[in-house]
């Protein structure tokens, strides 16, 4: 009887209140509201605006009016065209910026970022340090320093020149004439330089995380160097490949800055056009507007392709 009076007793002190219980249950939604918040004034608001405005018709003086101006994605409205059909080229020079960007950075910052891991003993930390400390001067300063290092009389279009380099380079179209600068080749030059930090980062810290032991045990099963890094290094490196690249891909094709400073008006980019439709002419913004959620869109489409393609589960 005394055992069970005990457990009569401390049962409903076990049990907890149905406040308390509440409570437990608001928990992490209380949490969470900050950071909604945040998402709802600073994410959602401004892409249901960028929507709203690319369907609407109007000027800058009398003001804009929400009449579902479809239009603006393909025709425009006879000033200027629409966001599809005038501004296709920007499109293609924007992924093919930003695809070349990707790929060099990928193939600069893989070797860069295994030796670090697996080379830099106890100079990892100066070594990433090297890596990072660039991206502490302004974004535009880096960019405006290209112009410098590609300078018709620089160092490195004089060995270019010397080599026979430029001469391929302008029967591919990348350069244009004897010179660098005003080309395709610059624009990728400048996007690589300052976006290899974003593709090196997520490869060491993905690189740095594999048991050097598993490659002593490739090589005592007789696999050369290559077949180790193949069979080994670069499946478990992948969640870092997957990370770098769209780390590296998504700012890349967005990005102007470079091809307004370092091309010339034939490698004009979708930025350039958006930032001309909203700043120089008074009625560009329904058309900005719609350029934007296109660029939105497609690279959200491209995005989610290249996750579900790639396979990786460490992402999602």
């Amino acid at each position: 009887m005394t055992t069970a009076a005990l457990d009569l007793d401390a049962s409903p002190a076990e049990a907890p209140p149905a406040d308390r219980k509440q409570r437990r249950n608001l928990t992490p939604w209380l949490l969470l509201l900050p950071g909604l918040l945040w998402l709802v004034l600073f994410f959602l608001v401004p892409i249901l605006t960028s929507v709203s405005a690319s369907v609407q018709t109007g000027n800058f003086d009398d003001g804009f009016k929400l009449t579902w101006h479809w239009s603006n994605y393909w025709a425009g409205d006879g000033t200027q065209g629409g966001a599809l059909k005038s501004y296709w080229h920007q499109y293609l020079h924007s992924g093919i910026y930003s695809v070349a960007t990707t790929v060099f950075c990928l193939g600069l910052g893989y070797p860069v970022a295994y030796f670090i891991a697996f080379k830099g003993g106890k100079w990892k930390s100066l070594l990433m340090a090297l890596v990072i400390v660039p991206s502490f001067t302004s974004f535009l300063i880096r960019t405006i320093a290209w112009k410098t290092i590609l300078a018709d009389h620089g160092v490195v279009v004089s060995v270019l020149n010397h080599l026979g380099v430029l001469d391929v380079t302008r029967a591919l179209g990348i350069t244009v004439g004897d010179h660098v600068l005003a080309s395709p080749g610059a624009v990728v030059c400048g996007m690589v330089y300052n976006f290899l930090p974003f593709t090196i980062l997520p490869l060491y810290t993905s690189l740095e995380k594999i048991d050097p032991r598993l490659h002593e045990a490739g090589n005592d099963l007789y696999c050369s160097t290559f077949q180790t890094w193949r069979r080994i290094t670069l499946p478990l490196s992948m969640p870092g490949v997957i990370g770098g690249t769209l780390l590296t891909f998504i700012p890349a094709i967005g990005d102007y800055i470079n091809a307004q400073l370092l091309g010339n008006p034939n490698t004009s980019v979708v930025g350039q056009s958006i930032e001309n439709l909203f700043l120089r002419q008074t009625n560009g913004y329904p058309v900005g507007s719609a350029m934007s959620v296109v660029m939105m869109v497609g690279t959200l489409a491209l995005v989610m392709l290249y996750i579900r393609k790639a396979g990786t589960e460490d992402l999602i």
